[in-house]
């Protein structure tokens, strides 16, 4: 049951970082073309990669076979930029509460988390 709020709540911080992404994008470019491409350039890049870059066992089907390691460190630069942008567009608060429920649900997906450490899929 916890295991599947947990996946419930990944999917929603999955949506939040993308919108971070494109808020932050949005709020480094100097003008509407610039503001626009990297919002919608980022986030368009970060959702392919979050997609395509997958380990067999762990949701759906790979559209490119990944090693545990190399998904966790996409995840980990997925998020870690979600809570980056967020801060560099001036939404502290924001990103720390960002950061936080992410460690808690990688807190509460410990076993996932390890097992992709230690090279393995998830049970």
């Amino acid at each position: 049951m916890i295991q599947a709020l947990n996946m419930g709540l990944r999917f929603v911080l999955e949506l939040i970082a993308l919108a971070a992404i494109g808020y932050g994008g949005w709020h480094l470019g100097e003008g509407p073309f610039l503001s626009w491409g990297l919002a919608v350039g980022l986030v368009v890049v970060a959702a392919f990669c979050w997609g395509a870059f997958r380990v067999s066992g762990d949701g759906g089907p790979p559209l490119v076979e990944t090693p545990p390691q190399l998904r966790l460190l996409l995840e980990a630069i997925v998020f870690g930029g979600a809570v980056g942008l967020l801060a560099l567009a001036g939404q502290s608060v924001l990103a720390l509460i960002l950061g936080v429920v992410i460690v808690i649900h990688y807190a509460i997906g410990y076993q996932r988390t390890l097992a992709f450490v230690a090279g393995r899929r998830p049970d």
